[in-house]
C-alpha cells in the first residue's frame, strides 16, 4: 500500500492553508487520510458531515486523498487506517509547544507512529479557520482564503443564522 499519513483537525472550515498542506503532503505519501475530528468539547459551525463534504469539494478527486471522520485517540485512528505518519501544520512558534507535547505523547502511545511538522506557504501563513469564520460572519470577502464552495457554505450558514 505504501506510506499512509493522517492529517487530522477540526477543519471548521477547511482553508486554503489546509489545502496547501494536503497538496504538499501528497508529494511524499502514497495516501493521505484527512481526518475530521468529532470533538465533543468544541461547538463547530459546521457538522462533521458538512466538513467532510467541504473538504471533498476543496480537494477534488485526488485518489491519494481520503476524507473520514474520527473520534477518540488519533493514534487509534492512525492504526485503524494503517498510517505510519501524522501530519501537523505549524503556523507560528506559539503552535509548537502544544504540538510538540502531542507528538511525544502520540509516540509514547504508538512507538511506530511518527509526526511530521509542516510549515504553511508564505501566502497562507496568516489564515486560520477561526479568522475565516469571523470574516464570514461579518460579510467580509473570502476570495483566495477558502475554496469557493466553502465561501458559499459560510455565506449560507451565516445568512440562516441571521434569520433566527
Amino acid at each position: 500500500m505504501g506510506t499512509v499519513a493522517v492529517y487530522a483537525g477540526s477543519f471548521d472550515p477547511i482553508t486554503r492553508g489546509h489545502e496547501d498542506l494536503i497538496r504538499r503532503s501528497c508529494e511524499f505519501v502514497d495516501k493521505l487520510v484527512v481526518a475530521v475530528a468529532r470533538n465533543s468539547s468544541k461547538k463547530p459551525l459546521f457538522t462533521a458531515d458538512e466538513r467532510v463534504e467541504l473538504i471533498r469539494k476543496a480537494t477534488g478527486s485526488d485518489p491519494a486523498v481520503e476524507v473520514r471522520q474520527f473520534q477518540g485517540l488519533l493514534v487509534n485512528f492512525a492504526r485503524e487506517v494503517g498510517a505510519s505518519l501524522i501530519i501537523r501544520g505549524l503556523r507560528a512558534v506559539s503552535d509548537f509547544e502544544y504540538e510538540f507535547q502531542m507528538a511525544l505523547m502520540n509516540r509514547n502511545l504508538s512507538p511506530g507512529l511518527e509526526t511530521v511538522f509542516m510549515v504553511p506557504s508564505v501566502e497562507t501563513t496568516y489564515i486560520s479557520s477561526s479568522i475565516i469564520r469571523e470574516i464570514a460572519q461579518y460579510g467580509g470577502a473570502l476570495d483566495g482564503l477558502v475554496h469557493p464552495a466553502v465561501a458559499e457554505a459560510l455565506k449560507a450558514k451565516f445568512a440562516a443564522g441571521s434569520q433566527e
